[in-house]
């Protein structure tokens, strides 16, 4: 029996398994649809479709750096014990190398990526099948030269900084000025790189909140523009010190900036040393946890 892509798409819509895989079941089932379901389930693919939809916000950031390509990348499970777990974590830096040599453009382009003849999204299903978790490839960045990574509390928070630098990658005093910084950003969490990062609609914003506080503000509804804009201005470049990396007070020295700490390495060391971006993923951050409440469900039950 033979089938057509819209057999494919079907089958897919029916199970939720990716196509690669509805086009394998049609083709071990000679097109019939209700065997191919069955194929599915009998792989297990049907299970994980079923299992996509359950919260994965723990997980793991892994970090590689080689052959001035480094990469951040955060994979997704739905416990911590999955997460603690050795496969998980192999499968975490794999797909990091898979991304520092293909360079994808994005996670589905990644999913299709292939090493050894296995495409990333069939090592994900692959480890499913083992461990019956969602997993997810939820997000990755891709940095090339003088790249600097730093991984927090086992995978908690990963940090990768890119530098304008003529220095070699691994000059040691180079890469502890690096690891200095990329802490920082882990501890810190800056919003920016520089003032000149910061989007004009940002600042605009800001502005608009600044002023609607000092209106409901009875001491400083009385007070002329003039004074009103400058203590706007001093509370923007607050803003600036808060978010912008560069701005930052240097949390190993708190009378310095980051600025200033690069700058002073630079100078110790001869070279020219500049950050020229940053990335910072936080494992499970924007992802809303569900929250079990048992004894509702029960009472529900009961009803």
């Amino acid at each position: 029996m033979s089938f057509t892509a819209k057999d494919v798409q079907a089958l897919r819509e029916k199970t939720g398994c990716g196509m690669m895989d509805c086009k394998k079941a049609l083709v071990e089932t000679n097109g019939d649809m209700d065997a191919a379901c069955d194929y599915l389930r009998e792989k297990g693919l049907a299970s994980q479709a079923k299992k996509a939809s359950r919260i994965a916000a723990e997980g793991t950031v892994c970090t590689y750096n080689n052959d001035g390509v480094g990469v951040v990348v955060e994979l997704n499970a739905e416990t911590d014990f999955v997460a603690n777990g050795e496969d998980f974590k192999a499968l975490a830096l794999r797909v990091a190398t898979i991304i520092a040599k293909q360079n994808p453009a994005d996670v589905d382009a990644l999913l299709k990526c292939t090493e050894d003849g296995q495409t990333v999204e069939e090592m994900v299903q692959e480890l499913f099948l083992k461990i019956r978790e969602n997993i997810k490839i939820r997000r990755f960045a891709r940095y090339e030269g003088k790249v600097v990574d730093y991984v927090h509390a086992g995978g908690k928070i990963g940090v990768m900084v890119n530098f304008n630098t003529d220095l070699a990658a691994d000059n040691a005093d180079f890469v502890t000025m690096g690891k200095n910084v990329a802490m920082q950003i882990a501890a810190m969490n800056p919003s920016y790189l520089d003032e000149a990062s910061v989007p004009a609609e940002v600042i605009a914003k800001e502005k608009d909140i600044l002023i609607a506080q000092m209106k409901e503000d009875p001491k400083m509804a009385n007070k002329p523009d003039a004074v009103l804009g400058k203590i706007v201005e001093g509370k923007i470049a607050k803003y600036y010190k808060e978010n912008c990396l560069v701005e930052q007070q240097f949390v190993m020295d708190g009378d310095i900036t980051v600025a200033k700490y690069v700058e002073n390495t630079a100078k110790q060391l001869g070279a020219d040393i500049s950050i020229a971006s940053f990335v910072r993923f936080e494992k499970g951050e924007g992802i809303e946890k569900r929250v079990d409440d048992f004894a509702a469900e029960v009472a529900s039950m009961v009803k």
